[in-house]
């Protein structure tokens, strides 16, 4: 694979996390800063970055060109980092600084509100040492409670990272919080490896570190990884567009301006399948890729292809049709010959809802004092935009099978890792991948969002250093 193709594919995984994660309302606009940045060298950076990003694209390609570290480069260049500037910018406004959340020689975690009403947190990686120049900036969605929650320092070493993930998840579970796995693997092989809860409520069957969980959009990942793989042997190409391949499209116009590189990075304008007509639909018949375009694909393009970028559950749809055609075989059974087997993720794949499989959580959605099962709110099968199955240890596969290079997907040129997510009523999962660190963690939920994710991203923040 080329650095192009990895480079994109590693980018749209970037946005399948930041649009999984929940948005809440932060009054008022941007205005001045409301921190303190420190006075070193990394935090007058960080505190440049956001005068930059508020004043705009000459402000912001001077300051990439100032201080991005020349090693950081090839992997992205001052151009690509402005193009991925206008899309933060377009989708959140002007960013104002609200609380300094972790703060060390070469990093910087800042809690900021933006403009247009999300809470965000910004986490800068700089070089380990002096000119101390900017290797990336990772950018997710938070909850409310992050402008207040007491800064998340790493932990010194591993036997004191795991004492805090094991008091961390009992404390969840007591406030039922949580219920599910969670992995922590360092280089590889699993150092923390529990189950929790429930996967059968109704029938008091636990959670097993073996069961398998519904993990949402996490299966975007493999649907992008399919797509680029397809593209690398030429059986298509990444600027071809729907209409090549789905000439029935039920929008003419959008299946000819739409290419295969805004399915992918989420800027096709074709929006979502979820809403009033899903909500209407029999889902119990919706097990087909085709089954799903009747919720979406007459509808017009929310905006022209290549102008924005917008989270596309519709998108996700009709590039696992792409597969199909430009593979010759069903998408589920292309996966597992492309992604699946190669990794020796076995026990990962699309489940009929009513199917029966012992080792399946069923996924729960509170309601007061009740939990009741998630079944309903499911389709018959899920698609290639998610709803897919699969255990922490196989996703854990999924990143060492990265690495080894069996499937592809160049390390060296992912910057901080990989980090995907996905959720919906009774349904959460998060897998992030730190190949500074060389730890990967994996945390599935059988409970709404943000059970795995709230776990995960605290996790993360206390990685030893």
């Amino acid at each position: 694979m080329d650095n192009r193709r990895a480079r994109a594919f590693f980018r749209a995984s970037a946005a399948l996390l930041f649009a999984a994660v929940s948005a809440w309302a932060v009054p008022g606009a941007a205005g001045e800063d409301q921190v303190s940045f420190p006075k070193t060298d990394v935090g007058l950076s960080v505190e440049a970055y956001f005068a930059a990003f508020n004043a705009g694209v000459p402000a912001m390609r001077e300051y990439f060109s100032a201080h991005t570290a020349k090693s950081a480069l090839p992997r992205a260049s001052v151009e690509i980092r402005v193009e991925r500037y206008r899309q933060m910018k377009e989708r959140l406004g002007a960013l104002r600084p609200r609380k300094i959340v972790a703060s060390r020689e070469d990093f910087l975690s800042v809690v900021a509100a933006a403009e247009k009403g999300q809470i965000v947190r910004l986490e800068f990686q700089f070089e380990p040492s002096a000119p101390f120049g900017l290797l990336g900036v990772r950018l997710e969605r938070e909850e409310q409670e992050a402008e207040t929650a007491s800064p998340a320092e790493p932990k010194k070493d591993e036997a004191e990272l795991l004492a805090a993930v094991s008091a961390l998840a009992d404390e969840a579970v007591q406030k039922e919080e949580f219920s599910g796995v969670i992995l922590v693997a360092k280089d590889g092989a699993p150092v923390f490896e529990k189950a929790y809860g429930l996967a059968d409520r109704e029938a008091g069957i636990p959670n097993r570190v073996e069961t398998r969980f519904n993990i949402g959009s996490i299966n975007k990942s493999f649907t992008g990884l399919a797509v680029l793989q397809l593209a690398a042997e030429n059986k298509l190409s990444l600027n071809d567009p729907v209409s090549l391949y789905l000439p029935d499209y039920p929008n003419p116009d959008a299946a000819a301006k739409v290419r295969v590189r805004h399915l992918l990075h989420m800027t096709s304008g074709l929006g979502d399948f979820f809403g009033e007509r899903f909500e209407a639909a029999p889902k119990e018949k919706i097990r087909r890729l085709e089954d799903y375009l009747p919720l979406f694909a007459d509808k017009p393009l929310e905006f022209e292809p290549g102008t924005r970028e917008k989270y596309s559950n519709a998108g996700y749809i009709v590039l696992g049709l792409i597969i199909q055609k430009a593979s010759g075989m069903d998408y589920a059974a292309c996966m597992e010959e492309r992604i699946f087997k190669p990794a020796g993720m076995a026990d990962t794949g699309w489940i009929d809802k009513d199917a029966a499989l012992p080792e399946r959580a069923v996924g729960y959605i509170r309601e007061g004092a009740v939990w009741k099962p998630n079944t309903d709110t499911l389709p018959g099968r899920g698609s290639s935009a998610g709803g897919g199955y699969s255990t922490a240890r196989d996703l854990l596969r999924y990143t060492i099978a990265i690495a080894k290079g069996i499937l592809p997907g160049d390390v060296d040129k992912m910057g901080q890792g990989l980090a995907v997510a996905g959720g919906a009523p009774g349904l959460n999962a998060a897998l992030e991948w730190d190949t500074r660190s060389g730890h990967v963690i994996v945390v599935l939920s059988n409970f709404s969002p943000p059970s795995a994710e709230k776990i995960a991203r605290q996790i993360r923040a206390w990685l030893p250093r």
